[in-house]
């Protein structure tokens, strides 16, 4: 199929409307089969689950034209399990892993189009979601619920080259034990907004939030996971019920265990324990690794040196083979990489 006449290169990571996007009722008690749809409005009720209760929950990921001009895209049963998980934390119905697959697959299929050239930088956002849709005023479930899927063409997340971050601890909390911060529902990212606004305003680029029972042990940031390297080049990253798991995170740590030969630990990670760090980076689906050069603590500055102008060995090497095997430059495991046919 024909690209579409875009300016790959110059692409924002904002939203851009394709051709076609998934849709799925759930109304009495069972999922429609769904199909694809031009139609990109959303029309509820004013009284809709999703507006009076926030009850949403979604998923991120993207696809990608491979070297040799496939379309692939990276893991998307593991997004189809965490929705299931959230989905049940949050009292909706859960939509199949096999399906949410088959409906990802067929969104990206539809907006082939869009997929960017192997080479450009850029990527096909994807984002399946699911809300309350019937009108609920009292405090409880809704009965109806939307599943959606909708992509995105999305330049990459750094313009202009890597640029380490600064960030700082933050006096906010983002979950609370045993609450919501392992799903990935829409009011865990609102709650975070004042905090990432704030941080922004303070010259900061993210914030570290620890974990609200002690506020001694480092969890995560409003939209990613940390992952540590100590001097010796073993990988470490954050272990919490209150996390997201992220599959980007649990993808490097096997990249590194398994491609890089390298020690690789998930375990709780202490504040006071950072200052012993070499390399410090926040990984996601946006970047897969930002490195981060300082981490400010009520005026002590963390500083890890390796990551102040550019990224660290270790985690250069993280994000070299993980994006190499996105792109198809490196024999992926099996199931990793799903092709779009």
């Amino acid at each position: 199929m024909e690209k579409k006449n875009i300016d790959w290169a110059n692409l924002g990571f904002g939203y851009i409307r394709t051709d076609y996007r998934f849709v799925s009722n759930y109304k009495n008690g069972a999922w429609e089969e769904g199909a694809l749809t031009e139609n990109a409005d959303v029309v509820i009720n004013e009284c809709a689950g999703v507006l009076q209760y926030a009850q949403t929950i979604f998923e991120g990921m993207k696809a990608y034209t491979t070297a040799d001009g496939r379309i692939v895209t990276f893991r998307p049963d593991l997004n189809g399990e965490r929705m299931e998980q959230s989905a049940a934390r949050l009292e909706m119905p859960v939509f199949p892993k096999e399906k949410f697959v088959d409906a990802v697959l067929k969104t990206i299929k539809a907006n082939e189009a869009y997929v960017p050239p192997y080479g450009s930088g850029a990527t096909l956002y994807v984002r399946p979601f699911m809300f309350g849709s019937d009108s609920v005023i009292g405090v409880k479930p809704s009965e109806e619920y939307q599943f959606r899927v909708f992509t995105t063409p999305v330049g990459p997340y750094f313009k202009g080259g890597v640029k380490p971050l600064t960030i700082r601890v933050c006096d906010f909390d983002r979950a609370a034990p045993r609450g919501t911060g392992h799903i990935k529902a829409g009011l865990n990212y609102a709650m975070s907004l004042h905090a990432i606004v704030d941080a922004h305003k303070q010259g900061y680029d993210e914030n570290m939030y620890l974990d609200a029972a002690t506020r001694t042990k480092v969890e995560e940031t409003g939209g990613a996971n940390f992952l540590f390297v100590t001097k010796d080049g073993k990988v470490v990253t954050p272990k919490s019920d209150s996390i997201l798991p992220s599959i980007t995170r649990r993808s490097l740590v096997q990249v590194a265990r398994e491609y890089l030969g390298l020690e690789a630990q998930e375990r709780e990670v202490y504040l006071d324990e950072l200052k012993d760090f070499a390399e410090c980076g926040l990984c996601g689906t946006a970047a897969v690794i930002s490195p981060v050069g300082k981490v400010v603590d009520h005026g002590r500055e963390i500083c890890f040196s390796s990551g102040m102008t550019e990224m660290g060995p270790v985690t250069k090497k993280l994000y070299e083979t993980l994006t190499g095997i996105q792109m198809g430059t490196i024999k992926a495991p099996e199931g990793w990489v799903v092709e779009v046919k």
